[in-house]
């Protein structure tokens, strides 16, 4: 799959309208459209605030998650779902989708493009953390484009030369859509058992399902961890556009782009960015309702409103109360372990004397 392939006519996207296509997809009419499927998205949000499980992370901030979500995103008629209720950085994911499609997996190839999203776990610091001693600067290790190209393929550097080597289960994929549309295996991994222990980070989008009908090409996408106020945007952008990308080669329409995450989660520090995405959609009476029981009601703009900004202030305050835990449960191991070390050289002096 050449570059110059990957790139024909997506310029077009960048003038797509910023409206999704209604989940009753009966009717094509410009009057249909509206943006039921970012409310959806905004949905899921408010849903891990509202239900969401305090948890710890690798990165020490600590996440409110849900586990076992899907949203449904529709492709047809030039629609394109790019939010717009937060700013998508678009040319970083057009190059990291070309970037994985090259199969490469040196993240200065992004970042001479100022593209700088795997700087830093490409990174000296990050790499010693992961024990990969040995990887230059930048090699993310046998990552995304790797496994799509070059699935089993034995890794040793991102200089090295792997054309031809491995499994190359994009290219299969493609073969698969032109030549057998009906098959239920037309499936790609970036998830390798094998070499979680050679990447700088297990990858997080990891298994994608593509599926012919009616002429059109749509796309599962399994996320095991979704960075829902960061990385998902990109997330969906990334494989919606790898779903055009592929329809247009194989001379299909674009179905749906549906998107599975297991744990879906908001980083603590993002709550407050998130407020104000979900509050700048609340422009329009028309669209806010509320569940009583299984009735949506309309709700008054002012009320939604104020249950937002108490939700989001009760969140603050839980993890401050939680940071204030922590901190003192931190200060109780210190003075244990002062204990500790006054009983262990009185002991030492005892036995001295």
């Amino acid at each position: 799959l050449s570059y110059s392939i990957c790139i024909l006519e997506f310029i077009d996207i960048y003038r797509m309208t910023e409206t999704v296509h209604k989940l009753d997809t009966n009717s094509t009419s410009q009057d249909d459209y509206v943006n039921q499927e970012e409310l959806n998205y905004l949905n899921q949000l408010k849903d891990i605030i509202d239900h969401g499980v305090r948890k710890n992370d690798r990165t020490g901030i600590g996440t409110l998650s849900t586990f076992g979500t899907q949203s449904r995103y529709c492709l047809r008629d030039d629609i394109f779902p790019l939010l717009t209720t937060k700013r998508v950085f678009w040319r970083g994911v057009v190059e990291e989708l070309l970037w994985f499609i090259s199969g490469s997996t040196n993240a200065k190839q992004l970042s001479e493009k100022n593209v700088n999203i795997w700087d830093g776990n490409s990174s000296r610091e990050f790499l010693d953390s992961r024990g990969l001693y040995n990887y230059e600067e930048g090699d993310l290790g046998p990552v995304y484009g790797f496994q799509w190209r070059h699935f089993g393929c034995p890794y040793s550097s991102m200089t090295a030369d792997y054309k031809g080597k491995g499994y190359d289960q994009l290219q299969q994929c493609i073969k698969m859509i032109r030549e057998e549309p009906e098959s239920r295996r037309i499936i790609m991994t970036a998830w390798n058992p094998c070499d979680l222990e050679k990447v700088a980070l297990p990858p997080c989008h990891c298994f994608v399902q593509f599926y012919v009908a009616d002429g059109e090409l749509s796309c599962q996408m399994y996320q095991r961890s979704a960075d829902m106020g960061l990385g998902v945007p990109f997330n969906i952008a990334s494989y919606s556009l790898l779903t055009r990308m592929i329809a247009h080669i194989t001379s299909l329409k674009p179905g749906f782009f549906i998107h599975t995450i297991g744990d879906a989660h908001i980083y603590l520090t993002h709550v407050d960015a998130l407020k104000v995405q979900e509050l700048n959609l609340l422009t329009d009476q028309t669209l806010i309702y509320k569940m009583i029981g299984p009735v949506l009601v309309k709700h008054s703009l002012a009320e939604a409103k104020g249950t937002i900004i108490k939700r989001l202030e009760f969140i603050e305050q839980e993890k401050k109360r939680l940071d204030d835990a922590l901190e003192k449960a931190k200060n109780e191991v210190v003075a244990q372990k002062d204990k500790i070390n006054s009983l262990q050289n009185l002991l030492a002096s005892t036995t001295t004397e």
